[in-house]
This record gives C-alpha cells, structure tokens and sequence, in this order.
C-alpha cells in the first residue's frame, strides 16, 4: 500500500471535495481520484460516497482514515527524527574527561551544546587519557578530551585544542612555600611528589617531569593517583606536593596553595579527540561547538 494513496484518502476526507484536496497535494485531480479508487479496490471496500456535489465518507472509510492519519503521523515524525539524527540534533553522546577538564572547559561547552541541542542525550565518563584512547577505539566512547601529545601513532584519531595552559605547584597549606606566589621549580626538589602513573597520560606526565629535570631533580613519587582533583586532594591531606594543570587552580581550597612555576615551559594543551573515520553527527557538532566557543591558538 502507497503511502501517496493514505495521504490522498486523508486530503479527502478533510476537504470532502475532490478538486480541493488535490489542490492541498499540490496534484492534479485525476491522479487523485486514481490514487483513492485504487485504495478502495485493494482493500475491497467503499471509502468515499460520492455523485456530482458532494463526498461523505462511509462507515468504513471512517474507520480506514482514522488509522491512515495515524500511520501518517508515525511515518512523518519517523522522517522528522532521522533527518534530525542524520544533523546530529538528535541522538546520545558519551564523553570521556580528564579530571582537569571538569572545571574548565567542560562546563562552558556542555551548557551551550544542551542548549542548543536539547534532544540530545550526554553521559560522561571520567578517565585518564590513555584509556579515553582505548575506549575512543573501540567506540565506547563518542569523543574526549585528554591530554596530548599521544605516543605511537594515533593517525586514527583527530585532535582538537581546546584550552592551553600553564603548569602550577600545588602544596600544602602549610607548607614552607605555600606563602610565595611563585617559586622555580628546584625549590621542589627532595619533596614526595603526588603524580599518576606514566602510562595513563604519558604525554603531561613528560611535560612535568622534563620541568623538574630542567630544576636539576627528578621528582621523588611517594603517592600515585589517577585523577587531578585526587592529587590536589591528597596535597591537601599532607602525601606530598604536586605539578599540576593550572586549571585545577579554578576552585580554590583552603586547604592547599597554588604557586605559579619558573622556567615557564610551553603551555600544556587539554583537546578533543574523536575518531577521523565513523564519527557520529552529533560528535561533529559538538566539537565544531568546542572549537568556536574556545578558540584555541
């Protein structure tokens, strides 16, 4: 059964004139008087009583356009919703993310991608970067945002800055340097350090350590974990001192003191990766969102 042939039977019954529901279709009225008498012939019942004047619907076409506008209704919101997906309005999206990233600037995205793109369902995972990168792989997850450079090759997978930023100390409150604004990096030598493991996201691991070894030490690690927010929580609970992104810095705690560091060395990058080949619509637009609203240079 024609969809063209449900449509012709409903424009029908709304105009109850042959010549006006063929005008609404945008047809001439042949073709739709075709269209319905074919209708009636397939089902084998009488839709429409109709002599030079008038159309009235029968019993059984009542009954038939009742369930017709039904089925159009489906058929049109079934359209509306793939069109809507094949744009990327529609649709879910998981997110991976350091721990760093939940502060800045995840929440200036997130707010400007739910509100442009409602229909949308997110969910968000907090993971080191290596693991983003098993999990962008095996398509776990939509896109993240890490922490680059990556090792090995990652041609697989397209990086896009969205925030750089300089590195910062992090000590206790009651440290010998929590007073100092800012302190070179040798100050630091012969402190337990707080740091995550190497393999998880090897490319700022190197990035912290090259700078202790430029202040002629190579840190000391007395306690490992994974996320940003532990570090700085276990500075707090006096387990050592830390190096840390220095947006980690964004919501101060009284508990701990952020120092900026000397030699300054080249701001640390925090981008989105997503897949190069089968991305989803909706990760392309929620990164092309990312890119406009951070204008990373």
């Amino acid at each position: 059964m024609d969809l063209k042939h449900l449509r012709a039977a409903v424009a029908v019954a709304d105009h109850l004139h042959f010549g006006r529901a063929a005008a609404a279709l945008g047809i001439a009225q042949p073709p739709l008087s075709q269209a319905v008498k074919a209708l009636e012939t397939e089902l084998g019942v009488t839709l429409f009583h109709r002599d030079t004047r008038n159309v009235d619907l029968t019993e059984a076409g009542a009954a038939f356009v009742a369930d017709a506008r039904e089925v159009l209704s489906k058929v049109d919101a079934a359209v509306r919703r793939a069109r809507a997906a094949g744009r990327g309005e529609e649709g879910s999206l998981a997110i991976g993310m350091v721990g760093s990233s939940v502060l800045h600037p995840l929440p200036l995205i997130i707010r400007e991608f739910r509100a442009r793109y409602p229909a949308v369902t997110l969910s968000f995972s907090v993971l080191p970067t290596m693991l983003q990168v098993e999990q962008l792989r095996t398509a776990e997850l939509d896109v993240g945002l890490l922490r680059p450079p990556l090792p090995g090759p990652a041609d697989d997978l397209e990086l896009v800055p969205v925030s750089r930023e300089p590195l910062v100390a992090v000590v206790p409150d009651d440290h010998r340097l929590a007073r100092r604004r800012r302190v070179h990096v040798r100050s630091l030598a012969g402190e337990p350090f707080v740091l995550f493991p190497r393999h998880l996201g090897p490319g700022l691991y190197d990035e912290i350590t090259a700078l202790c070894r430029r202040g002629g030490f190579t840190p000391r690690v007395a306690q490992e974990a994974v996320q940003m927010p532990t570090i700085v929580g276990l500075v707090a609970a006096g387990c050592g001192v830390g190096i840390v992104p220095g947006s980690s810095a964004a919501q101060p705690r009284p508990e701990v003191a952020f120092l900026s560091l000397s030699p300054v060395v080249r701001l640390v990058d925090l981008a989105i990766a997503l897949p190069v080949k089968g991305r989803s619509a909706v990760a392309a637009n929620f990164t092309a969102l990312a890119r406009d609203l951070t204008r990373v240079r």
